[in-house]
């Protein structure tokens, strides 16, 4: 298991304000509105998620980052669990022409209004029980998803990446390193479950039995 920074300058890229967040209104109702990834969560209000979630190529460099790292090929699988859009996996075919691509998402909203050249390879499904079979994939990908579970469901869910990834694995999850950091996590998340140090991160994967490597999102 590693620690590795593919997401910081996607990160860094969008301004945040977290006191205007957490001051716009009733938090705990933009929350659960947020929590059902539909239309309110993807292209509704900024308070209820991304304000507009479009194209704009900006996962390329991650994908070029990612696909370096990991040897990806042409003819290998890769897999995005909790693929949204299917931003990532669209720029992991730009990246790397000849490789076959899935995603899984449980929004339905997300999966309509994905990337048309791979829509096709997209489906509605949960990270606890992946549809796939054991080491199908050559790498497995989870960026931003699995910090929306609850423990049990997050156990299970690394568990599945375990499974069906035969070769790397990657996720990213909320974290923080400073009370600083954890205050302006609170004020800004929406849906995220469980946030945790990077220590705390490995004690984790460790008790879930997941081998691959991690990053963390961290609210500076």
């Amino acid at each position: 298991m590693a620690y590795i920074e593919f997401i910081d300058q996607v990160h860094r890229s969008t301004k945040r304000d977290y006191l205007a967040r957490v001051l716009a209104g009733d938090k705990a109702e933009f929350s659960r509105i947020a929590r059902k990834f539909d239309f309110d969560y993807w292209d509704g209000s900024r308070n209820t998620g991304y304000g507009g979630y479009h194209y704009d190529g900006r996962w390329l460099p991650v994908a070029r980052k990612m696909a370096g790292h990991y040897g990806l090929k042409a003819g290998d699988r890769i897999l995005d669990v909790g693929c949204g859009k299917g931003f990532l996996l669209h720029e992991f075919t730009q990246a790397v022409p000849g490789v076959t691509v899935a995603g899984l998402d449980v929004s339905r909203y997300a999966l309509d209004h994905a990337k048309e050249e791979v829509k096709p390879f997209l489906v509605e499904g949960s990270a606890v029980k992946l549809p796939y079979p054991d080491k199908s994939f050559d790498l497995v990908v989870s960026i931003n998803t699995l910090h929306n579970l609850q423990l049990p469901d997050l156990e299970r869910s690394l568990g599945e990446i375990e499974r069906v990834a035969k070769a790397g694995k990657y996720i990213l999850m909320d974290g923080y390193r400073t009370e600083q950091e954890k205050v302006n996590l609170l004020y800004w998340q929406l849906t995220c479950e469980c946030f945790f140090t990077p220590k705390e991160w490995e004690w984790v994967f460790g008790k879930a039995g997941y081998s691959g490597d991690y990053g963390c999102i961290y609210f500076e």
